[in-house]
Formats: structure tokens, sequence, C-alpha cells
């Protein structure tokens, strides 16, 4: 069975930083664009970051130039390091992966559980 598994979220004040990181785990055939979505209360989930198995990236305006997606390709990882943060930036931030399980299985996109990041004073 294929999961994702995050970590790193938590409460940290404006300005600091956190790094969020997801594992994905099962067999996995193909592992293809991975990315960081959030959703904060009241609000539609959003696109924070994606990088593909090639290691280009894609950032939303509002969190460029604070924000880095990286991949371990060789453990499956992708991490999310977040700088300079703001209280916008609170939500629920959830992984995401395209994957194929079977040589011959279309991509489809798995979810993690969600981790909550909490920027308050």
């Amino acid at each position: 069975q294929v999961q994702l598994v995050e970590s790193g979220g938590g409460l940290v004040q404006p300005g600091g930083s956190l790094r969020l990181s997801c594992a994905a785990s099962g067999s996995i055939f193909r592992l293809n664009a991975m990315g960081w979505y959030r959703q904060a209360p009241g609000k539609q989930r959003e696109l924070v970051a994606e990088i593909t198995s090639g290691g280009s990236t894609n950032y939303v305006d509002s969190v460029k130039g604070r924000f880095t997606i990286s991949r371990e390709n060789a453990k499956n990882t992708v991490n999310l390091q977040m700088n300079s943060l703001k209280p916008e930036d609170t939500a629920v931030y959830y992984c995401n992966a395209d994957m194929a399980i079977r040589w011959y299985d279309s991509n489809l996109r798995y979810w993690g559980q969600g981790t909550q990041v909490t920027v308050s004073a």
C-alpha cells in the first residue's frame, strides 16, 4: 500500500522557519511530480510549490523568495523549507505525489494526511 507521511509542522513566531518533509513509501514503480498544497480555514486548498522528477520547480507568488522545495529521489522524499514565515502562512499543509504503482499504470495523485503550520506571536 502506497502512502505519504508528512512531518515537521508546528507553531512558530512570525519571521521564523520550519521545514516540512514528506516520504512516499510502499511499492512504487514511478514517482513523478511532488508538491505541497495548503488550506487555511475558510479558504480553498492552494498550490504552494511543486517539483518535477527532473528538479524543475514552481511556486505560488506569495511564497517566492521565502520557501524552497527540494526532493531526494533516492529516498522518495520531498521537503519544503519555509523561511520568513508570516501569519498568513498559517494553514494545514498537504504533501502530494503523482505515482504509478505498476509499469502499465497511469499516474495517480496521492495525498498525505496534512500537517498543521501555525505562525503566531
